[in-house]
């Protein structure tokens, strides 16, 4: 074997059978992939950023409805059934043994044997001219009903937390995949130059169980992971000057810096090296562009009382009213987790009738001032605002160790159905889309996996979800994976 043809045969071992598909010269592969319905699958999106300015704002490949999300995630996972998914049947039912078809075949994270139905622990109502039903425990937000998009049939395939909120927020339950931020900014660029285009804030006293990997960028550039701020000094760590080191020494520092980097990029050619200095001059930036919008204490009054926040301290009506102004900032996509939703009712703060309520209560007011501000902005029309946690809670009483039910009433994971919300951005307000059970165990009419959300989301922004790719290990990597997928027409504007 002569040279060329070793260095033929060594390309071919590398070809997969997609590749050969899609590249044969013959054409036939276009031919058959378009005959199967798959012509997308040939051709992935062209992203090219210049790498001087990779935040710089980038076209969509149609027309978006939303320009910029704000995701409010409920770390631990609410109660669907103590909220929006009203079960006047399940009440019926509360304290008798669970029949078995709700049991055989099932897998649960902590409950054994027989346990008994628990009904609603709330008193339910209808509001606004839509009619959504919603429980006492959000009287503020309920005010807004004719402004939601209510998804009741959501279905995740994890049942425990940590895989269940990376399949929520990457696509994947595993780890070491973008997060769906990072898809967003990677495909649209940022409005503003001066601050990160992807920023999360945390609220619950504690960081979600896989922490950083919820808003990492994966095996997209670094640039487009999310950037954690925080509540009391720096908001984000570094991005002041240290003691002694003023503005005019850091930028002859920064400018000594992109001269020796512009150098390695004319000998080597790295276009990493270009992004550094890019990453280096907004960071810079950043140092005068954070403090100003992080800081609440110019709101007026009026604004803190309606979102109920107190300055200096860590809360989520904090972040909620900062998710406003990064929103107004131009930041692309902002997230929120607020940890301690995980109702076992193994103790009183984890229990429906004790730390749940308090839950609430934090969350209510706060979320209907943000859709409150924001419509009188002018914002939510452009604004994807998305509630919900990592899968739903149980129809039965958690009896963990198989013995009489928890101390404290509480209800155990379940990822065949639960609640997410959409309001604004390009979504039917005030609706409720599919059914499930008389039970609220699972779906009975229009299931809607995390893939369709995520597919929802991407065609709300602008992006056919199944050619947004990224080159990655012989595979166009997607946020959607390569499970089927679809968008949920029946929730568009």
């Amino acid at each position: 074997m002569n040279l060329f043809q070793h260095l033929q045969s060594e390309k071919l071992q590398h070809t997969t059978r997609r590749q050969f598909v899609r590249d044969c010269t013959t054409g036939l592969g276009g031919m058959w992939l378009a005959s199967q319905g798959l012509a997308n699958a040939a051709g992935p999106l062209k992203i090219s950023h210049d790498t001087s300015a990779p935040l710089q704002p980038l076209s969509p490949s149609f027309a978006p409805k939303a320009k910029r999300v704000i995701y409010l995630h409920m770390v631990g996972a609410p109660s669907q059934l103590e909220l929006f998914d009203y079960k006047p049947i399940l009440k019926k039912y509360d304290g008798k043994d669970c029949p078995q078809e709700y049991l055989e075949g099932q897998r649960f994270a902590f409950i054994q044997g027989v346990p008994k139905m628990l009904g609603p622990q709330f008193e339910f109502a209808q509001h606004g001219k839509s009619g959504i039903w919603m429980s006492d425990r959000l009287p503020h937000l309920a005010k807004h009903a004719d402004k939601l998009c209510v998804i009741k049939t959501m279905q995740s395939d994890q049942f425990n937390h940590g895989p269940a909120e990376l399949l929520i927020h990457t696509g994947h339950a595993n780890l070491g995949h973008p997060a769906m931020g990072s898809w967003v900014t990677w495909g649209l660029g940022s409005e503003n130059q001066n601050l990160p285009g992807y920023m999360v804030l945390i609220s619950g006293g504690r960081f979600p169980r896989v922490g950083s990997s919820l808003w990492g960028s994966g095996y997209l550039p670094s640039v487009y992971q999310g950037v954690q701020c925080r509540p009391s000094g720096d908001p984000i760590l570094n991005s002041a000057n240290p003691a002694g080191v003023s503005s005019d020494i850091r930028r002859r520092a920064l400018d000594s810096l992109k001269n020796l980097n512009e150098q390695t990029f004319q000998e080597i050619g790295d276009p990493e090296t270009v992004t550094r200095i890019a990453q280096y001059e907004m960071a810079y930036r950043m140092q005068t562009s954070v403090p100003e919008t992080m800081t609440i204490d110019d709101e007026p009054a009026h604004i803190h009382e309606m979102y109920g926040t107190k300055p200096g301290k860590e809360s989520f009506a904090n972040n909620c009213l900062l998710a406003r102004r990064l929103a107004e900032n131009g930041v692309r996509y902002i997230q929120l987790h607020d940890w301690g939703w995980d109702s076992h009712g193994s103790n009183q703060e984890e229990s429906i009738k004790g730390g749940f309520v308090k839950k609430c209560e934090s969350i209510d007011k706060p979320i209907a001032a943000l859709l409150t501000d924001l419509d009188q902005r002018g914002m939510l029309e452009d604004t994807l605002v998305v509630w919900g946690g990592e899968f739903g809670r149980t129809s039965m009483q958690e009896n963990r160790g198989g013995g009489a039910a928890n101390s404290f009433v509480g209800r155990d994971h379940n990822p065949n159905a639960f609640t997410v919300w959409m309001a604004g951005g390009g979504v039917k307000p005030g609706i409720s889309y599919g059914e499930t059970d008389d039970m609220g165990y699972h779906v009975a009419k229009d299931p809607v996996h995390i893939r369709d959300m995520h597919a929802t989301m991407l065609q709300l922004m602008g992006f056919d979800a199944k050619r947004l790719s990224f080159p990655f290990q012989g595979l166009d990597q997607k946020l959607i994976g390569v499970k089927k997928a679809e968008v949920i027409k029946g929730i568009l504007a």
